[in-house]
Order: structure tokens, then sequence, then C-alpha cells
């Protein structure tokens, strides 16, 4: 017979171990709802700005053509146009967020290609069959945009990629992470029951067995009970917004990547953690997400300040496709968004109009919310009146900063002169 504690401690690691299945059920529902359907592509034509506020840390750097796909009734072929030299990549996760195939310029190359995706109890077998762990799955794709003028060939791609299946139901109405316990666990209970975990998540399924998410009944638990979840839920919510920044320390200024980011494997604390902050991030050998530390709490920047990122000549960024330094607003509740702006710039990086070196090769970035003057404007990073976080994006990052050899300058404040 289960006590109060493990209870409470099943309560806890339920509510970690499914908050990723909430956290793509909740845009998925939220598609749904304004009229997108499910097994088809929805293509963001524009460059998000500071309005978006659907996925966390969004980029200003590529398009993003998204797609729910449900696998129960039969496979999907994915066709990819040609993209030639243009960064592409199509990023296929399952229903925890463990992108299990990346499709594009690292893997497949530009020549574009029909994959079938099938679920994991299809038979179907081939050279381009791709098997889903779940039948549930997010297929995500960015499309590098070099500014304004490429934005019709970046659409052209999107127009080009499709998906062609069998028709998909109406996805359930899924309870957000804020949702009461009961109804939160409801909905997880529904999603375990569609997307099975793998075996090797046996040993934590079994602790989380006194909630009995198999069929999950919040009337059944007597008041001592339904406060013991309670506690575990509030100490699962507090763990998983501090834990994104206890995994990674800052080294010379920086966070870099776990090796797990993007396929968790038994990293649950980590998964959950990323589910909030960098939701559908890439793993590593795709595309590195480094955070750089301010001087507030929560490791965000003051805004009245000025701040500067320099690059020596001869250790400028090694990567073998481009990057970029966004700035975001960072939310109570561990999300960052973009802030707005006067000159309406969310990121800055190699390809930047207007971005300078220094005549001895070096690069600086002025970042603030205090315009930097004119010789300074095209290396500007403006930010607005509220503290900010940034976050550098390296795509496709050459061996020495995959793995470690090459460490990014600090972010210095500049004093006024």
């Amino acid at each position: 017979m289960s006590t109060l504690t493990d209870l409470e401690q099943a309560a806890q690691l339920a509510w970690t171990f499914t908050l990723p299945l909430i956290e793509v059920a909740s845009p998925r529902t939220a598609a749904f709802a304004g009229g997108g359907p499910m097994n088809a592509f929805a293509h963001g034509r524009d460059l998000v700005d500071h309005t978006a506020r659907e996925i966390t840390t969004p980029n200003n750097d590529t398009l993003y053509s998204s797609a729910h796909v449900d696998l129960s009734q039969g496979p999907v072929t994915i066709t990819i146009p040609p993209t030639g030299e243009r960064y592409f990549s199509l990023a296929l996760m399952d229903a925890y967020t463990n992108n299990f195939l990346i499709l594009g310029t690292r893997t497949t190359g530009g020549g574009g290609g029909r994959y079938v995706l099938v679920g994991p109890r299809e038979s179907r077998v081939g050279p381009d069959v791709i098997r889903a762990p779940t039948d549930r799955v997010w297929a995500l794709a960015r499309i590098l945009v070099d500014g304004e003028h490429d934005l019709p060939a970046a659409r052209a791609v999107q127009d080009g990629l499709t998906l062609q299946g069998p028709a998909a139901g109406d996805p359930p109405p899924c309870a957000g992470r804020d949702a009461p316990w009961p109804e939160y666990f409801a909905a997880a209970a529904r999603l375990l029951a569609a997307n099975p975990p793998p075996l090797t998540d046996g040993v934590i399924l079994a602790r989380m067995a006194p909630l009995g998410l198999a069929g999950f009944d919040a009337a059944r638990f007597s008041a001592e009970e339904r406060e013991a979840i309670g506690r575990g839920v509030a100490r699962a919510q507090a763990m998983s917004l501090r834990s994104g920044l206890r995994r990674g320390s800052f080294i010379e200024g920086w966070t870099y990547p776990y090796a797990r980011l993007g396929d968790f494997g038994q990293e649950y604390d980590y998964r959950a953690s990323v589910a909030i902050g960098g939701l559908a991030a890439l793993p590593p050998e795709e595309a590195m997400y480094m955070r750089a530390k301010g001087d507030l709490p929560r490791a965000l920047f003051d805004t009245a300040a000025q701040w500067r990122l320099h690059f020596p000549a001869e250790r400028l960024l090694p990567v073998n496709s481009f990057w970029s330094l966004t700035l975001y607003e960072g939310t109570d509740d561990g999300q960052f968004f973009f802030a707005d702006n006067p000159i309406g710039r969310y990121a800055i990086g190699d390809r930047t109009p207007g971005l300078t070196y220094n005549p001895d090769g070096s690069l600086d970035i002025w970042i603030g919310r205090d315009h930097p003057g004119a010789a300074r404007l095209g290396n500007w990073l403006p930010a607005s009146d509220q503290p900010f976080a940034l976050f550098l994006r390296a795509y496709l990052p050459k061996p020495e900063l995959l793995h470690g050899g090459y460490l990014l300058p600090p972010v210095e404040r500049v004093e006024p002169s």
C-alpha cells in the first residue's frame, strides 16, 4: 500500500515526466482551434517578431514550417524540395520532444527527397522509411532567410514542403502546465496512453505507479492524499523552472548545451526544463545554443547599462553555416520572447546587413537600450526597458566549438566614457 510520501513523490515525478507531452500537445490544440489541420504543414510566412508568444525562444533567422502528425491511422509521406546551399532542417520529434531524426543540410543534403514516416507498430520497411517512436510526431522545419529580400525564395521552399497521408482526427483539448493537477494529470494520462513510453523508462514509471495514471481518477484520492499530490506537483513546478540554469554551469560567462539536448534519454528533469525554456531545441551537432550570464537574478542583463561582445580576429565563431546573437525578455515562468525595440532588430549575426568589422578583423557587438551612436548602428543589438537575456545560436558548429576547444568571449559591461 502506498504511503503519502510515495504518493507525493509519484506526483512530483509524474508531473516532470509528462510535462513535454503537455507542452507539445498544447500548441497542437491551439493550432487546431485556429483552423490548422493535422497531418499538414502550417507555414509561418514571415519572420517572427516581439508579438509572437506561442513558442519560447524563437529565432529571427529562419522561417518555420510546422506539422503535427498523427500516425495512428497509417504512414504519411514527407516531400522536401531541393534547397541547394540554403540552410534547411526538418526536425522530427516524438511526443516527448526527442529529436529522433533530422532531415536537411547536415544529414541528407540540399537535393530534397521523399520519405515515408511510419508509426512504431507499422511493419513497413525500406531505405526511405522513417520509424517514429510514437504515433504523435511534431515536424518542425527551419528555412534560412537572408533578410527581407530573400523571403520570396524561402517561401518557395515552404511551398514545396508537403505531407500526404490519411486524414487524422481532431486532437482532444489539452490542459496546460498551469492547470489544476486533476486536469493536468487527466490530460497527461490520455497522452501517455496514446504515446506509450519506451521500455527504458520502466524504472520511473514504476515510481509513478501510486498516482495511477494508467486509469487516472482524481476522485479516488482522500483529502490527505490530494494534499500530498499537490505538494509533489508544487515541488516539481519549482524544480523545473530552476533546473535549466543548474544543469549548465557558466564557463567564462556562457552556458554550453548539454550533450543530451534534443534527445534526452532518461534526463527527465532536463527534458522538462527545456520544454519550458527551449521547446523544440535542436541537438548540438545541428545547432548549439549558448546563453550569456548577466549581472541580475536569473542571469538577466541590466538594460540601463551598455554591453559589448568582442570577438578577436583570430577567435571568430567557428561554424559551417551561420550564427546569431538574440536578445529576449524573460518571463516569470522561465520563458523567453523577443523584446520590442526602436529598430525592429531582434538578433544580430554574421549575415546582418551593415555589420562592420574592426580594421584588425575583430568584431564588436554593442548591446543595450541606448543608441550606441551612428558609427555603431550596424553592430547594435537593441534592448527594451526590461531586463533581458542573451542567447547565441551556432548552426552546424565546427568540431572545435562542438567539443569544447573553442570558448566564447564573455559579454562585458562598457563603462560610460
